[in-house]
């Protein structure tokens, strides 16, 4: 790939990592649109360089990781384990859709029509902060969606969230931590599929994308925590549904 290439894509996952947009989508649309050959190779960068993605949670939120609390990592687990085990055993059907347009469209037109549905409807009084350890495995279920590409699975904890009647920011916050274990396991699997092409080359450009995704996902973050405290998840739910009419329109 052209240094311009891994510039895009890995601006691209660090903005979209954690906007419940669908980083995934979004990066199949631009190899799509950069005309790039969806090689095994390319699947797999566009997975490695969320690794910066979660460095940059882990940077933001340090003070809650380095603590020594049991609970807090118990309740990693239970968020994550589901989407663990069922993206391993469907990971060929999964492999399959990613250089789908068609399945990403949709998921972004049904995902933001659920974000807006939810942002409206879900506005209840007395909202909880410290999401449960019982309520991390109910989102971990419902992260599970986010498997199909376009769905977004930080659009999917957030809204599990949300339905469990967790404040916004605490919804938010809740799928950056989530993102840790869940995308710790794809990066190191996907490296270990494609270990046998791994050159000076290819390491260069990973280790590129990783360290420019880190970047751009430290930006996006604070971004995104900003704007929803003040307007909530609605406009994101708009912005999903226009880029997706644009894509079955092209």
């Amino acid at each position: 790939m052209t240094f311009i290439s891994i510039l895009i894509l890995s601006f691209v996952e660090g903005l979209t990592e954690f906007l419940p947009v669908s980083s995934t989508g979004h990066l199949i649309l631009t190899s799509h649109f950069l005309n790039l050959e969806q090689t095994d190779y390319l699947k797999a960068f566009e997975v490695i360089i969320q690794f910066g993605a979660i460095m940059a949670v882990v940077v933001l939120y340090y003070k809650k990781f380095m603590r020594l609390d049991l609970l807090f990592y118990k309740k990693l687990v239970a968020g994550s384990a589901p989407a663990l085990v069922i993206g391993f055993l469907l990971k060929d059907k999964i492999d399959s859709l990613l250089d789908s347009t068609f399945v990403v469209a949709w998921s972004l037109i049904i995902g933001g029509i659920i974000f807006i549905v939810v942002d409206h409807f879900f506005k209840p009084h007395d909202s909880k902060n410290d999401v449960t350890l019982a309520d991390s495995f109910k989102i971990g279920l419902i992260q599970c969606f986010a498997l199909i590409p376009g769905v977004s699975r930080s659009g999917a904890t957030i809204v599990g969230a949300q339905v469990l009647n967790y404040t916004k920011t605490s919804a938010a916050e809740f799928s950056f931590f989530l993102a840790v274990p869940t995308l710790t396991a794809a990066t190191l699997y996907k490296t270990w599929k494609i270990r046998s092409i791994i050159d000076i080359n290819t390491a260069g450009q990973l280790a590129l994308g990783t360290c420019l995704s880190f970047v751009f996902a430290l930006i996006a973050i604070k971004f995104f925590i900003a704007v929803v405290s003040k307007y909530g998840f609605k406009w994101f739910g708009v912005y999903r549904i226009i880029l997706g009419i644009f894509v079955l329109m092209n």
